[in-house]
This record gives C-alpha cells, structure tokens and sequence, in this order.
C-alpha cells in the first residue's frame, strides 16, 4: 500500500473513532480490551513477518480508531470547577458565587434578551479565590451593551445547562463550545482589573481592533446598500440576521434557504473559488491565487476572526492550494488532513458543528464533482466565468444537500427551484456587498456605486424568495 493511501486510512481511522464516541459511550474498560486487541495484533503482526502488512496495517488503525474514542471521551468528560459549583441550592435557591473575567466574544442580541460568552478567570467563594479558565454562558437584557474584552464581575448562581427540545442537543451545542455551565441574569458590574498574561492580553487587544473593523466594515455596508437589502448583505457575509425583517426570514425559512443567511463554510468555499474563477481572466492565474488568498484573510478579518469563520476559511484557503498545487499532492488527503486536525482540537465539530459539516462537504463536492461536471460541459461557452460560478455553486450544492435537509427539517416544494435560482447569485452579492463594504470605508459614495450593483443582485434574490414563499 502507498504512503498516501496508510496516510488517508490512519485519519480516517482516528475520524471514526470520534464519530462512534459521539454517539456511543465507551467505557474505560472497553477502551482497555481494544487497546489490548490492537496491541496484541501488531505484536504478531511484527513476530509473523508473512503476516506483517495487513496484520500490522489493521492494528495500527485499531490503535488510531481507539485513539479517537479516548480523545473525544477526555473533551467529553474534562473537569470543570465552575460544575462543581452548580446547581447547589441554600436556603431554597441556587447559591450565589462571584466571578471574574472577560467578555470572550460578541454580545448575541435578540429582542430584549440578550447571551454574553464570559471568560471565567477568578472564582471567588467564601474564604478563598480560585484562578480559573473556563468559559460560561451568562443570560442577561439586552442593554446595557457589552463589548468584547470589557472585564467585568458577576455574582449569581452557576446551573448546568439542560436540553429543552428533542430534536437539538443544546447541552452538546454549548460543549462545542467549551461551554458546560451556564447563569441566568447575574448581577453584572464592570470596570475590573484583571492581571492577565501578556499573551492573553495581547490576543485580546488584536480581538477588539477585529472587532472594531467588523462594526466599520457593517456600518459601511449599511451606508452603501438600502434596507431591507443592507440586513440581507449583512447576513450572508457577516451571519447578522438581527435587523433583516421577520416577514423575509419567515419567507426564507418556507423555502428552505435558511442557510444562506448564516456564515459558513459552504459560503466561503463558494467565494473563494468564485474569486479565483473571476481573477482568472484578468490575471495569470499564479498572480490570481495570491490575490484570492489575501481577499480570504481580509473576510476573515472584517467579518470577525470567530474560531467558525477561521475554520471555514482555513479550508478555503486549502481549497485553493489544492486547485493551485493539485499535481503536486493529493487534495483528498490534504483535506481530511485539515479535517482530522480540526476535529482533534475539537472534537464535539465532527457531529455538533453543522458549520464545520457544511464547509467539509461543499470542498468534496468542489474537488471531487466539479471537475466532472466541467468536462461534461467542456462544449459550452465559459461566458464569461458564468458557467464555472455555476458549476461550482451546483458542486457545492449537491454535497450539502442531504444535510440541508436533515437540520433544517423543512423540505418546501419550493425547496430545490428557490436553491437553483438564487444561489448561482450568493458569491456576486458576497463579493459585491465585501467590495461596496471596503469601498464605504475607505470613501462612502465608492461603497454607494459598488452597493447598487449589490442592490440589485439581492432585490431579485429577495423578490424571488418571497414569491415562492408565498405559494
């Protein structure tokens, strides 16, 4: 067997074990028996020399294949201390404790409600403070407004997050997170001074510079697009749905284009070859691959940096190494590679991170499909890009399809004609809406001329939704 194909069947190995973990939980006396069994079966693999490729072979994918189960157990089951402190009730309600820490992410607003991710640093309990780093999900109002970095203390009482519907696994949803405890509107006072290490002090400064372009980057938006087609350029290039009508997200969730307005990796696989393919014709294509990887981390960039938005460009950016370097590897192991690396570090993303399936998938169906498809149409005109885009699009489509379905649980007739009709459009207006942004923010009335062009592409996107809606 070749280097690259043990390479492709170790990660899978180590990517199966993390799935039946997921679903099932292995004890630590079964993990003890494989261990054992895949041992002993490399032990006589390597004793019985006529034996040894596929004997060997199988045993060191058993090992990897347990490797998983024990990586996903100990992210499952990792202590917390914030847990210990849970749901203890004195004197008929839960106890109060008081912590110290920071903001670790943007404030999330809906309504009048609002979720804040609270990096928890100090845990002070009578008679003692313990120092701590470990993340909790705080309910509060919706004003006042926090930002990331601001350091603040909360006094409430810490509860363990419990699932409310059958079909969603919240406890799990936050666990991707790194999130296992969670406080129902605590008293919250700001102005802390924390002692943090240079280098968290230095990631958080960075943060809120991001942070900072990303509300330039969506004010300039706003500025250069009319509503309600501002909140919808909003949406598919930043995942901000709070100010896009209730009456278009209902018509979206009917025909079942939700995914559309959420960021994702299925988007940026899309505009990252979309932006290949355009520069194609303008540029030699080694000059085209450069500026399409820069385009990428500037998105990353104004769009937030959020550890989802890295991961899907990350395989972006490995898509186009992958189209650029293609003869000089293999793509396929390249990707599971990327893969397996992300699910390590996390591994609740292979089964709970329906953003992480999205961006795996819609590379497959960009690697592996779109090449069939365009020798297949290798007799139809380019048009000008036009073809690729929509080849890709239909690509990526396929592949995401069966999962669509699945999370979104709402198969509309309307379901496949609303997808083929807009989403050939969604990279022109991510990419419109991305340079109307930049322009605004460099000198306003660029991002108004770039942003009709926008305007216009979203109006029929938008027009034709709420028509099929309405069937």
């Amino acid at each position: 067997m070749h280097k690259s194909q043990a390479l492709f069947y170790l990660l899978l190995a180590f990517i199966c074990g993390i799935f039946v973990a997921s679903f099932l939980v292995v004890s630590q006396t079964w993990i003890l028996v494989f261990l054992i069994l895949a041992i002993g079966l490399i032990a006589v693999s390597g004793y019985q020399k006529t034996y040894s490729n596929k004997g060997l072979l199988t045993g060191v994918l058993f090992l990897v294949f347990v490797f998983g189960i024990v990586r996903f157990n100990s992210f499952n089951f990792s202590n917390s201390i914030l847990n210990q402190f849970a749901d203890i009730e004195v004197g008929g309600k839960g106890m109060a404790v008081q912590l110290r820490g920071y903001i670790d992410e943007e404030q999330d607003v809906s309504g009048d409600k609002s979720q804040i991710i609270f990096r928890v640093r100090e845990l002070i309990v009578p008679d003692k403070t313990l120092m701590i780093d470990e993340r909790t999900l705080i309910y509060t109002n919706a004003f006042p407004r926090y930002k990331f970095g601001d350091e603040i203390s909360v006094i409430g009482a810490i509860k363990t997050p419990q699932n409310f519907a059958e079909d969603f696994d919240y406890v799990a949803y936050l666990k991707r997170q790194n999130i296992r405890t969670i406080m129902s509107f605590p008293k919250i006072s700001t102005g802390e001074n924390l002692q943090l290490g240079f280098f968290e002090k230095t990631k958080i400064d960075l943060y809120k510079k991001i942070f900072g372009l990303k509300d330039r980057f969506e004010l300039a938006i706003n500025k250069s697009i009319s509503e309600p087609n501002a909140s919808f350029v909003n949406g598919i290039i930043l995942g901000s749905r709070q100010n896009i009508p209730d009456e278009i997200k209902e018509a979206f969730n009917k025909t079942g284009t939700t995914h559309i307005l959420a960021i994702s990796g299925y988007n940026i696989m899309i505009i990252s070859w979309a932006v290949l393919a355009g520069l194609v014709y303008f540029f030699r294509r080694r000059t085209a691959f450069w500026i399409s990887i820069v385009v990428i981390i500037l998105f990353t960039i104004l769009t937030g940096a959020s550890a989802s938005v890295v991961r899907a460009s990350l395989m972006g950016l490995l898509l186009l190494f992958a189209n650029g370097y293609g003869r000089l590897y293999d793509p396929k192991n390249s990707i599971i590679l990327a893969g397996a690396i992300m699910i390590f570090i996390n591994p609740f993303a292979l089964v709970f991170d329906v953003g992480f399936q999205l961006s795996f998938l819609a590379v497959m169906g960009l690697l592996f499909l779109y090449p069939y498809l365009s020798r297949k149409t290798n007799k139809i005109p380019e048009l000008g890009g036009i073809k690729d885009l929509f080849l890709m699009t239909i690509s990526a489509q396929v592949f995401v399809l069966p999962l669509l379905i699945y999370y979104f649980r709402q198969f509309s007739v309307w379901f496949l004609p609303a997808n083929i009709l807009i989403l050939p459009l969604v990279p022109f207006a991510m990419f419109l809406g991305f340079i109307s942004g930049i322009g605004g923010m460099i000198f306003l009335p660029i991002g108004q001329i770039i942003g009709w062009f926008a305007w216009a592409v979203t109006t029929y996107q938008v027009w034709v939704i709420t028509i099929l809606a309405g069937f």
